[in-house]
């Protein structure tokens, strides 16, 4: 049994004590095959929120700072963990990530790069549709709420919030094709983010049936 598989039940149970975490939509991850989820970026709680309640052993790309940090980085390394740089192109790290699909793994990737506002998406980088249209992977769309408040950007500590994280629909994306390539990644990228806004609509119809 590997480490993540030892460590996922332990942290699952302190989220959903400390943040009342709950997952749906679970049934639209595929079981087996390479794949990518996609979700929004309000907290550094996302990674393990999405993996806690993701019915797939997910990896994922972190920024590369985080990497040495002396025992955390040796720590998410071998929970999965990729080294990217956040600023400019980082090939090395697209390459890693096209090898992990090619090995059939789940890898979770935020397209918007960086954290931002809870409840708020914003314009998706390259990075994501660029890795899906080139390797024709089915994309899974992931919608956080409530991370941003459990542990915005700038607070020292988290605190008690509740986070769900709804799972939406997978879709492919086409390869790329002819001249235009730019325009093509571009306009995958607002339907990358469409989809998670998908996600988060079907979030927010629950809740709103939950309230009534």
């Amino acid at each position: 049994m590997n480490l993540y598989a030892v460590l996922k039940p332990i942290a699952v149970a302190l989220m959903r004590l400390g943040f009342r975490l709950e997952g749906r939509g679970g049934h639209h991850v595929p079981p087996t095959g390479p794949l990518l989820v996609v979700a929004n970026h309000s907290s550094v709680l996302d990674p393990p929120l999405v993996g806690g309640v993701c019915p797939r052993q997910l990896t994922f790309l972190a920024k590369a700072e985080l990497f040495r940090v002396p025992g955390f980085g040796a720590l998410i390394r071998a929970l999965g963990a990729h080294p990217v740089r956040r600023e400019g192109s980082d090939a090395a790290a697209l390459r890693t990530a096209q090898r992990l699909l090619a090995e059939g793994k789940a890898l979770l990737v935020f397209p918007e790069g960086t954290r931002g506002e809870e409840g708020r998406l914003r314009e998706a980088k390259p990075g994501a549709a660029l890795l899906a249209m080139q390797t024709g992977v089915p994309v899974v769309p992931a919608y956080v709420a409530g991370s941003g408040r459990a542990w915005p950007r700038g607070r020292r500590l988290p605190k008690p919030a509740k986070v769900v994280v709804t799972f939406g629909p997978p879709l492919r994306l086409p390869r790329a094709t002819g001249p235009g390539r730019k325009e093509q990644y571009e306009a995958a990228s607002r339907q990358i983010m469409a989809a998670i806004g998908g996600a988060a609509s079907a979030h927010r119809a629950r809740r709103s049936l939950e309230i009534h």
